[in-house]
């Protein structure tokens, strides 16, 4: 049975107006108006991670990234954590949490890149530089000692880098992490409709206004923004998270038969009633999803 904390979610998202955003292009494209005219978002790890992790910010191809390190340790393995927010919004304390949990969990540095939300940087530009990031900590530890991953649109990102990382004749990186992965930004599957009246925060059609956001001047089943429609051979291990009450949902199952059928290694965690990237969340199936990411990065 899920947790009490889980089945408050729901109402919490709702009491928010976590969707509003997301029910019209019209919506998103009035809220990336005001955050254009606005103050830029905040994008820096929150005071309170400095307790138990060492951060380090660079300048990157100018990309600010922060490293992210157990508290006075010299870590042996390397993960590449890219952020969700539907490519145009920046990362939340969720995302800090996460990765600051996972860094001390699993003796990781991870490399969290602040990308330039769309429209400043398109896919064309923003896969290839966070596959050059994955390049670097492969060249650094080993594949063997380096996991990529990703929520939400982070999620197909990092779907999207370990295609290009097949393609440069890269090695597989010990783990790929896909939580909510957001796979398909066209929103024709049909499962979207059946899903999109019981998520409480995600809908097609603003979501749908961001991807053409980010894709820029690409194809919507262009690899590089939809990786379902790619070639899913040669991937490594992957390791995917999905709740029934999340429209990602929709690409979640028709990756994993596709994934199966290239005769990928993936290990799947569908969680009944579960909302929008639940394993970031502070929930106990949360706290159980971050379990199988650690073992997935250290096994």
């Amino acid at each position: 049975m899920s947790s009490l904390a889980s089945r408050l979610m729901p109402a919490v998202m709702t009491l928010r107006g976590a969707k509003r955003v997301f029910s019209s292009a019209e919506a998103m494209q009035r809220k990336l108006v005001r955050q254009s005219a606005g103050r830029p978002p905040k994008s820096t790890p929150p005071a309170r991670l400095s307790k138990t992790v060492d951060i380090r910010v660079r300048e990157i191809a100018n990309w600010t990234v922060y490293e992210i390190s157990p508290k006075g340790k010299t870590p042996p393995r390397r993960a590449l954590y890219l952020h969700g927010g539907c490519y145009v919004f920046e990362i939340a304390l969720q995302h800090w949490l996460f990765v600051a949990k996972l860094a001390v969990e699993t003796n990781t540095r991870f490399l969290v890149p602040i990308y330039p939300l769309a429209p400043a940087e398109t896919a064309d530009t923003i896969v290839p530089k966070a596959t050059d990031l994955a390049v670097g900590l492969i060249e650094e530890v080993g594949s063997e000692n380096t996991s990529v991953l990703g929520d939400s649109a982070g999620g197909g990102m990092a779907l999207a880098v370990a295609m290009q990382l097949r393609d440069r004749g890269i090695p597989a990186p010990h783990s790929t992490v896909l939580i909510s992965p957001w796979l398909d930004i066209t929103g024709t599957d049909p499962q979207l409709a059946v899903i999109a009246p019981h998520d409480p925060w995600l809908a097609v059609p603003g979501s749908h206004f961001a991807g053409g956001v980010y894709r820029g001047a690409l194809l919507e089943t262009d690899p590089r923004v939809s990786p379902l429609y790619g070639d899913l051979h040669g991937l490594g291990s992957l390791t995917m998270f999905s709740g029934t009450r999340d429209i990602l949902n929709a690409d979640a199952t028709k990756f994993l038969s596709l994934a199966r059928a290239a005769g990928l290694a993936i290990d799947y965690h569908e969680v009944p009633d579960m909302i929008h990237v639940f394993p970031i969340l502070p929930i106990p199936e949360g706290t159980a999803a971050r379990a199988v990411v650690a073992r997935s990065m250290a096994g």
